[in-house]
Order: C-alpha cells, then sequence, then structure tokens
C-alpha cells in the first residue's frame, strides 16, 4: 500500500513543485488508511495549504488507492 501511496503522491508532485512546494510521506498506516504527509517548502507556510491537502493532495490519494481514508499534515 505505501508504495501505491507513493505513486499517486508522485502524480500530484509537479504541480506542487510549480508553486515552489513540495510533499514528502511521512507514514502509511494501513490499519485504519490513514496516510501522514509533511507539505514542503512554499506548501509548508502557505495559507491554503488545507485545501491543497484535502482538494488536492488526498483526492488523488484516494482515487489511485481505495484503502485510504485520510490523508493528513504533520509539521
Amino acid at each position: 500500500m505505501k508504495e501505491q501511496v507513493q505513486e499517486a503522491l508522485d502524480k500530484i508532485r509537479p504541480a506542487l513543485q510549480r508553486d515552489g512546494g513540495d510533499v514528502e510521506l511521512v507514514e502509511v498506516n494501513e490499519s485504519n488508511g490513514v496516510v501522514k504527509v509533511r507539505l514542503q517548502g512554499a506548501c509548508g507556510g502557505c495559507p491554503m495549504s488545507q485545501m491543497t491537502l484535502k482538494m488536492g493532495i488526498e483526492k488523488v490519494v484516494k482515487q489511485t488507492v481505495p484503502q485510504v481514508t485520510s490523508v493528513e499534515a504533520v509539521q
């Protein structure tokens, strides 16, 4: 499952990098489907980071890996 999540993040990474940010996979909890990521660069301090996380990253990851229930940002 971790490899599938990483592949999904790799799909969205170019869009984040165009805006000066990036995303790092921190943890995949296979028992409850929660994925933890760290937003980096411009994404880390951006006021729109929650929208990017939920409407962009989480959406793509859930479409690619249906077992994922949530994507959360960590520091």
